[in-house]
């Protein structure tokens, strides 16, 4: 999972720097997590983790107490809703959507599989088995605990798997649970004052497959149109 998991992060991020819609995105899912858990992070852990989220995307504040407040508010009218597509070679995407006009969304959606040869939408829950939810943290790793340490003190908070990756910042560690464990997981690592830079619910495919340099540069053209849709708020496929 590891190499999977830090190709789809590096692929994903690399596209994501050049978006200038990262704040809608960033404000949308905080609005969302509000609308949920209610406005004071102290008591909403999801909250708390989109907020942790935005910081560490240099969210101004201002941006991310407008965001909680469009909660109670008209604007803040918004809805989860997910796609299912399949493009050429065998890809499966998996796309998670925020939106105030679901009619706008979907049809934003169909003309991008339309404009690609050999992709196409497919009815909601033909993929999902293809998927598996997971709950992923990455922060840190600390000094005072050692990983098996770590590894048994979150086990009982819902800890499947514990790696170490390492970017252009260093070390970090990942911690996957399931997807229904993600704020006892979150409070888990709260309870050791770990805090993440990164707290995430991913669709990891459970049979990637590969491609070759030109089939992936095909697939890129299509996943650019999706992520920078405004109401797109993450985009999964099952590439290894």
């Amino acid at each position: 999972m590891g190499r999977a998991f830090e190709y789809r992060r590096a692929a994903k991020e690399k596209r994501w720097d050049k978006m200038s819609k990262i704040f809608p995105k960033l404000a949308k899912a905080i609005t969302m997590a509000a609308k949920e858990g209610g406005g004071d992070p102290t008591m909403n852990a999801k909250l708390r983790t989109a907020i942790a989220n935005a910081k560490a995307q240099n969210m101004p504040k201002d941006n991310i107490d407008a965001a909680i407040k469009r909660a109670s508010g008209k604007d803040g009218q918004f809805s989860e809703i997910t796609y299912e597509g399949k493009a050429a070679n065998g890809v499966l995407i998996f796309i998670e959507c925020t939106t105030d006009n679901p009619t706008r969304t979907i049809a934003n959606i169909k003309s991008y599989f339309n404009k690609t040869p050999g992709s196409q939408i497919v009815p909601n829950g033909s993929l999902e088995f293809m998927f598996a939810r997971k709950s992923v943290f990455e922060f840190a790793r600390p000094n005072s605990l050692s990983l098996e340490d770590l590894e048994l003190a979150l086990i009982d908070y819902g800890l499947e798997e514990l790696e170490s990756i390492n970017d252009d910042e260093g070390e970090f560690l990942v911690a996957y649970g399931d997807y229904k464990d993600f704020g006892t997981l979150n409070e888990g690592l709260e309870s050791l004052k770990i805090t993440p830079r990164k707290a995430t619910l991913q669709r990891i495919p459970t049979s990637p497959i590969t491609l070759n340099e030109e089939q992936i540069n095909e697939l890129e053209k299509l996943l650019d149109r999706i992520e920078e849709d405004d109401d797109v708020q993450a985009v999964y496929t099952n590439l290894a």
